[in-house]
């Protein structure tokens, strides 16, 4: 019977919101169908923006948002999408499939959305004009800014020593206007690679500014989005979680040899699960079904964000709407909810709360990946946070054929009473379809307390949230 440690008065740092953050790129339907219908569409919709989509996202409070991109804002300017819609250029979408894009949904339009990001400069200038002439009179206070993007990459192919003379001729004009502070983030490596991070760091930390460092970790995919076995499905959580934890273990230690006082933040702006293109959709869409194997890659990958969050201090999962891991899926005037976004509502308690120290007692589940290579993994593993006198505990699940009951053991603290909910499928490739939208949905779990503890049954592949009373 597996059993969970937790000691609630020693919290040991405040779990960033940024950590629940989101990405939206101009590929595939992210931005049209999945956000952007205009404002003539017969589906409903505010200044254009689909009111299924926003209300569904309003109801997690994404803290920040990642836009344009992503490859796409190698070649996005600004200024195309703001004025007049009927006037804006219409571009080639170099990036994702050549697909005409015709900017009605642009920099004023995402800033519409999300009220984060925008112009500067509460003066009189010709851009604070354009600004006012398209109906925002204050101005957006933009906060977080990427410089660059995989400039390793399709930002440039740059080796680490040319990107950081780049950054350092950029970050230098990006100028703070009307006292509001810039928050600049320099592009990191592909996955966990630290010689291309000292490489650059070396180059810049000293020199110029650089307030955050973003790194990118796709754990890829193991069979199809809904076509695995038993392995394939232990699989592709064991990569993703151990090799996020390594990723933010060694890129913090390899930060902290420049920055030993943090004030450089450690950043995963684009993480998740990428499977093959989906039967039925266009090849550069990126479209892809969301199943119970989704829900504990986010869950378990929020879980160390949580448990490292004196370490790490914004993540980015990848993408916001019909794109690769989505929170939403729309077709026409439908939309659904996948098993990850329910993850993402059931683990928002966590959001600006202080982190506890947890340790679990379980077995080992043993398994050959698709390396032909044996491998172990816990069989359930989480976090836990404190607010005032509630304890919010998030825990995965992973054993996709039995249940198992858990403990959570108290030290320091009692638990008065708990209340749970749990999120599980009829088996462990379930996931949501058009046709059956709450096929995989929360649903309420026994949680028992005595003697100051608590015990709950996990279902197979389920992740599940408990909120304890403490005494």
């Amino acid at each position: 019977m597996p059993v969970v440690h937790l000691r609630p008065n020693d919290t040991y740092a405040r779990i960033d919101p940024n950590l629940y953050g989101h990405f939206a790129e101009h590929l595939g339907t992210c931005i049209y169908e999945g956000l952007w219908v205009g404002e003539d569409s017969a589906i409903p919709n505010t200044q254009g923006i689909r009111n299924d989509v926003l209300d569904a996202l309003r109801r997690l409070k994404p803290p920040v948002i990642r836009w344009p991109g992503g490859c796409f804002a190698d070649t996005y300017h600004w200024a195309d999408g703001v004025g007049p819609r009927a006037t804006r250029p219409r571009r080639v979408n170099v990036w994702w499939g050549q697909a005409i894009d015709d900017n009605a949904f642009g920099t004023h339009e995402f800033l519409t959305l999300c009220r984060l990001l925008g112009a500067n400069f509460t003066g009189d200038s010709s851009r604070a004009r354009l600004r006012r002439a398209h109906g925002s009179e204050a101005p957006f206070n933009v906060t977080y800014w990427g410089v660059g993007n995989e400039n390793w990459g399709c930002g440039g192919q740059l080796d680490p020593e040319d990107y950081a003379v780049e950054y350092r001729r950029f970050s230098t004009y990006l100028h703070e206007f009307s006292g509001h502070p810039l928050y600049l983030i320099a592009c990191g490596p592909s996955g966990n690679n630290p010689d291309w991070s000292r490489r650059f760091l070396g180059k810049t930390v000293g020199r110029c500014r650089v307030h955050g460092f973003a790194a990118h970790y796709y754990c890829g995919t193991v069979g199809t989005a809904t076509q695995y076995d038993d392995a394939g499905f232990l699989t592709l959580i064991w990569r993703a979680l151990v090799q996020m934890e390594l990723l933010i273990v060694q890129q913090r230690a390899t930060l902290d040899s420049f920055d030993p006082e943090r004030r450089i933040g450690l950043i995963v702006d684009e993480w998740g699960t990428w499977h093959p293109v989906e039967e039925g959709h266009p090849g550069s869409g990126l479209w892809q079904q969301n199943t119970m194997r989704d829900a504990l890659v986010a869950a378990g990958t929020l879980d160390i964000f949580n448990r490292h969050a004196d370490e790490v201090v914004m993540g980015n999962i990848a993408q916001m709407v019909n794109v690769l891991q989505a929170m939403c899926l729309t077709d026409g005037e439908r939309m659904l909810c996948t098993p990850t976004y329910h993850v993402y509502a059931m683990y928002a308690a966590h959001q600006g709360a202080r982190a506890v120290p947890v340790s679990f007692e379980c077995e080992k589940l043993s398994f050959v990946s698709d390396d032909r290579k044996p491998h172990q993994i816990d069989a359930v593993a989480g976090s836990a946070s404190v607010r005032g006198k509630e304890l919010t505990m998030t825990v995965t699940h992973h054993d996709p054929q039995h249940a198992a009951e858990l403990t959570l053991r108290l030290h320091g603290a009692a638990a008065a009473g708990a209340e749970a909910s749990v999120l599980a499928g009829a088996d462990i490739r379930s996931h949501n379809t058009f046709e059956a939208p709450d096929a995989v949905r929360p649903q309420p779990l026994a949680a028992h307390v005595e003697g100051g503890a608590v015990t709950l049954l996990l279902p197979p592949a389920s992740v599940a949230c408990v909120r304890v009373a403490l005494a």
